[in-house]
């Protein structure tokens, strides 16, 4: 039986007046030297966005 992929999240926050461009780059750089992934994104009324990012947490397994 194979064993379930484990994730650890991070949940980051942007208020209404920080532009699209500068949630977009930032998202990439997350994305490209942190290994993250996006997982849901929220826009609340308000203009207030949240956004869940996500990785794979990788087991070593000892084989001595």
């Amino acid at each position: 039986m194979a064993p379930m992929i484990e994730y650890e999240y991070q949940v980051l926050t942007f208020p209404r007046d920080v532009e699209r461009s500068a949630v977009r780059q930032m998202l990439t750089d997350h994305a490209e030297y942190g290994h993250w992934e996006l997982a849901r994104t929220r826009l609340y009324m308000g203009g207030l966005r949240r956004v869940w990012l996500r990785r794979k947490i990788i087991r070593v397994q000892r084989t001595a």
